[in-house]
């Protein structure tokens, strides 16, 4: 935290985006609402405000950030698009798709953005709060999930507060998060081959027409979302579980049942849009471990099963 405050909590409106903007041109750490979950950001051309995003979360230098735009123009001066990234980017943004492009040699980004990679990972919100607070700000943000690092990820602003409360400047409440998964991340290589690096909740069949996209196991980090074991609940989990033992949490769907349910009519997208949310109160209950039911891996049922397999391991 850049000051000796308690994180401050604004409402999502102009007087909260307008304060919040000052922060962040300030050099300090806001937590903002998107379409995905909560980002903390700072602006990404300030090594030090960068420096505090990687303290906040206690997160590895390593792991690198995701840079947020407002327009296509923005990004243009952090990567070199070829035309097929382009193209994938007029017809994704704004929306929960992050691309993976060479960094611009002359891009005006804090050299720890990359984590020391030649890559730059980008990306338009569609979240209104957030696209208002880039032009309010007038600054590029970096923006990880506001949590501590390998932490659950937040989709509400209690979310945020019960992890960095003290940690961080202000948070931005905005309500819940609409999809409640981080963002599908694509890199765009120089040869056109596409690479999906995280799965998420962005429909990659509209992206069919580009050519087709491999989920190809990264030999090195090129990505947030990468590590083996992330989103993790601080207990053990047990998926594809039928029923709870009794000292465990049970997270149920469709007709199993359980504490809580990620969706009874077993939808996958309401699934989605309250794993996290099921993760925190499995989290705060009294039994020592947590049991998920089986999710089908269909749909953005692929991202929730890449999401839970992490926090189990």
């Amino acid at each position: 935290m850049s000051g000796k405050n308690a994180t401050e909590t604004l409402g999502a409106d102009a007087a909260g985006i307008a304060r919040a903007a000052r922060i962040l041109q300030s050099g300090g750490l806001v937590a903002v609402p998107t379409e995905t979950v909560y980002g903390l950001a700072a602006r990404a051309d300030d090594t030090a405000a960068v420096a505090k995003i990687y303290a906040a979360k206690g997160r590895p230098g390593f792991n690198p950030l995701i840079v947020h735009v407002d327009t296509l123009t923005q990004a243009e001066a952090l990567a070199e698009f070829s035309d097929l990234a382009r193209q994938i980017a007029r017809a994704a943004w704004p929306g929960p798709l992050t691309l993976v492009l060479p960094r611009r040699a002359d891009a005006p980004l804090a050299d720890a953005v990359s984590a020391g990679l030649p890559t730059i990972a980008l990306r338009m919100p569609a979240h209104p709060v957030m696209r208002t607070l880039i032009r309010e700000s007038g600054c590029v943000l970096a923006a990880p999930s506001a949590n501590l690092s390998n932490a659950i990820s937040p989709t509400t602003a209690a979310h945020v507060a019960a992890s960095l409360g003290g940690r961080i400047d202000a948070i931005l409440d905005g309500g819940a998060c609409e999809n409640g998964l981080e963002s599908t991340i694509l890199a765009v290589r120089h040869d056109g081959t596409l690479d999906i690096l995280r799965p998420g909740p962005f429909d990659l069949a509209r992206l069919r027409g580009f050519g087709s996209a491999a989920d190809r196991p990264a030999a090195n980090i090129e990505a947030p979302g990468q590590l083996r074991s992330h989103y993790s609940p601080g207990k053990p989990v047990r998926l594809n579980a039928d029923k709870p033992h009794q000292d465990e949490f049970m997270i149920g769907f469709g007709a199993v049942e359980g504490h809580c349910t990620l969706s009874a009519s077993g939808d996958v997208a309401e699934a989605g849009g309250n794993l996290y949310a099921a993760l925190h109160e499995a989290a705060a209950s009294q039994l020592p471990r947590i049991a998920v039911a089986p999710i089908p891996a269909e749909g953005i049922g692929t991202a929730i099963n890449d999401r839970l397999r992490r926090a189990a391991a």
